[in-house]
């Protein structure tokens, strides 16, 4: 774990994954079993690998103006904190890269064989650090005690035997954005593709923001730095 690393969450990287969380985790995400005879899950390794890089819904908003060209871009930060591996996130319209709407940190770690827990930060002052997705020395400003856990925000994948699917838990990602109540993400992450339908609800249940479609589709433009 790189300096600093104690003044964000403590000591995050050794924290344990309660069973009692891990039950209702694999509850949720049971109907995504890999079926019988399908390849192992390759692991948490693989898993970063398919993330980190520079990935575009270009093609997804050529065939369907309901869908905006969003760049994405993702790259490995802090070497060393195995079992734990972390990212630097930054999403931008195409038309905006200078202003991006989006900067976070994912920490992943492998719960068990073939299920993944992606933790999600928020980033202070992120405006220091735009273009840090492809900037290794923006990213080496970054340090652990940026960085705030949005707590109820995890993404859980699950291997389905050529994929990893699955998303946030029920309603326990807090949200306010344009009157929602709560936030939740669905994600299928495969080699050079990524899905991911963020969506908005009020504490009625109805979809306030986000697509109405399904999700953004986004496709590797190069490997990530």
């Amino acid at each position: 774990m790189p300096r600093g690393s104690e003044g964000a969450r403590g000591s995050c990287a050794m924290r344990e994954f309660p069973m009692s969380r891990a039950a209702v985790v694999l509850a949720v995400l049971s109907g995504l079993a890999a079926p019988a005879g399908a390849a192992e899950p390759p692991g948490l390794d693989t898993v970063v690998a398919w993330m980190a890089g520079s990935f575009s819904s270009a093609a997804q908003a050529a065939a369907d103006p309901e869908f905006l060209d969003i760049r994405l871009e993702m790259a490995p930060i802090w070497p060393g904190a195995e079992p734990v591996r972390w990212l630097y996130v930054e999403q931008a319209a195409a038309d905006r890269l200078a202003a991006p709407y989006r900067q976070r940190v994912y920490r992943l770690r492998e719960i068990e064989k073939g299920l993944v827990e992606s933790e999600i930060y928020t980033i202070a002052d992120p405006e220091r650090l735009v273009g840090a997705g492809h900037d290794a020395a923006a990213r080496g400003r970054l340090t652990p005690g940026d960085i705030t856990l949005r707590e109820g925000c995890a993404v859980y994948l699950k291997w389905t035997g050529d994929s990893y699917a699955g998303g946030t838990l029920g309603t326990l990602c807090a949200s306010d954005l344009r009157g929602a109540a709560y936030a939740t993400t669905l994600v299928t992450l495969g080699d050079g593709r990524l899905e991911s339908w963020d969506r908005g609800f009020d504490a009625g249940g109805h979809q306030v923001w986000g697509s109405e479609k399904g999700p953004y589709i986004f496709v590797r433009d190069q490997v990530g730095r």
